[in-house]
């Protein structure tokens, strides 16, 4: 008797192109936002860390986030464990196999744009994935070309870049390389769509789109502060209040991560040279006194529960 096996009817099937799983490398902040993110629209996420240690960390992490939601009336009990029974963490590169597509998302604080790391990343994944699998990075301020290169197949990069906060931003990123494919690109937009954001087609261009804007604001508040023309508090209300923005531009530096922007910043003016994007004393300042934002509870801000409850800073804190 002919085996069903002969005729493919004994395998799991999987649909040409559709996206079913999605790899994380790196589950910081970042990346912890992208796993609930696309956990929550039914794929299965693969997180790669360090290791056992921090896996647990970042399960609690998750964890903590989705009882906040709870708490807020956001999702209920059942809807929590759907989320957290689609996540798995691991140190094993291996288990990206079955990965529709990897996102590197390392969190590094260190200066420069951690180019080689991110390339052993890349090579890493490209030999446990299948041959269509999109590998991709978060990364803003870097050329996605510049990781392509490392590749086999450089046509399957393009860079996948997430705007926080990631719950609240509709917008991502979707970075074209010089060989980044259409097929690549089409699926990335699919993507997208199956976790409601909407792709933007970006030519990469270091800091892209948001982080070439985002920037020079944050330096033109902090030198509104130094001038005393406002209190952080009032340049935060009126940008939210006049532009619509969900936060002003000293709680967006405190929620990115003050060292993070001040590497942001560092990054673009190596690439530019233009002084909008040189990084402001005040950034420098608070950087040096260890007020990296909110992941360490103060910044900009005081912060109680990762909630801001005062300034750190008022007016003109340098002449």
């Amino acid at each position: 008797m002919s085996q069903l096996t002969e005729f493919g009817l004994g395998e799991k099937l999987k649909v040409k192109g559709k996206i079913q799983a999605v790899g994380i490398v790196g589950c910081g902040s970042v990346g912890q936002g992208i796993t609930l993110l696309v956990a929550r629209y039914g794929m299965e996420v693969v997180f790669v860390d360090i290791s056992k240690e921090r896996i647990d960390e970042i399960f609690n992490s998750l964890e903590s986030q989705l009882d906040d939601e709870i708490n807020h009336w956001g999702i209920t009990p059942s809807e929590k464990r759907l989320v957290l029974s689609r996540i798995l963490g691991t140190t094993n590169f291996k288990k990206l196999s079955h990965c529709d597509i990897v996102i590197e998302a390392i969190s590094s604080r260190k200066k420069g744009t951690e180019i080689e790391p991110r390339r052993n990343i890349f090579r890493k994944i490209e030999e446990v994935v299948s041959g269509d699998t999109i590998i991709s990075s978060n990364v803003s301020t870097l050329m996605i070309s510049d990781l392509a290169e490392v590749l086999k197949k450089p046509g399957r990069a393009i860079g996948i870049h997430f705007i926080e906060p990631i719950d609240k931003t509709n917008i991502v990123e979707v970075v074209n390389g010089v060989q980044s494919t259409a097929e690549a690109h089409e699926k990335v937009m699919r993507f997208c769509g199956m976790i409601n954001k909407k792709g933007v087609c970006v030519h990469e261009s270091p800091g892209n789109i948001s982080t070439r804007m985002i920037i020079p604001i944050i330096n033109e508040a902090c030198e509104m502060l130094m001038e005393g023309v406002a209190s952080v508090q009032d340049i935060d209300l009126t940008m939210r209040e006049t532009l619509g923005n969900n936060v002003g531009p000293f709680e967006l530096a405190d929620k990115i991560g003050l060292d993070k922007v001040l590497k942001y910043m560092d990054n673009l003016y190596t690439e530019y040279g233009d002084n909008k994007y040189k990084a402001s004393p005040v950034i420098k300042r608070l950087v040096r006194a260890n007020y990296f934002g909110r992941y360490v509870g103060r910044g900009f801000y005081n912060y109680e529960n990762e909630k801001p409850i005062s300034s750190t800073i008022t007016y003109a804190i340098i002449k």
